[in-house]
């Protein structure tokens, strides 16, 4: 199977208006490469870790009006979900594409895993210029 990866016209689906026709593009256009990718990274989590890792791909299922500035697909060792966990996410906003290892707001003991981050503060503070923390995975500039 040829590998078909992201284009520049796979960024302009953040720039269609209206959130059906947006979440239409999204659909056809980039999750079957979500899809692909996810299975690909999946598997070489699964080696790498040696824990059942699983996809999830973001359907923005909640959404009545605004549609979304950006989509992504997760991968975390729970089946039913990834919010409550440490995982890893891949996604697009309208002008790059994004990997990141997310912990976001429904992860219990945050204020452990917050401690445990400020703890090795100086090592996250020489990570390489590209290399960036967030701290809203909402926002695509960090």
């Amino acid at each position: 199977m040829e590998k078909t990866g992201f284009k520049p016209s796979d960024f302009d689906v953040f720039t269609i208006d209206g959130l059906e026709n947006r979440m239409e593009a999204l659909r056809e256009q980039i999750q079957p490469k979500f899809k692909e990718i996810g299975d690909e990274l999946t598997a070489e989590l699964n080696r790498l870790t040696g824990e059942d890792m699983h996809l999830h791909i973001a359907k923005h299922l909640r959404r009545t009006t605004n549609p979304p500035n950006d989509s992504w697909l997760a991968v975390a060792p729970n089946k039913r979900g990834y919010k409550k966990l440490p995982h890893f996410q891949l996604g697009l906003f309208d002008d790059h594409l994004f990997i990141w290892l997310a912990y976001i707001y429904e992860l219990p003991n945050k204020s452990d895993i917050g401690q445990a981050f400020l703890n090795e503060i100086e090592e996250l503070k020489s990570l390489p210029g590209e290399f960036a923390i967030s701290t809203d995975h909402t926002k695509k500039k960090c």
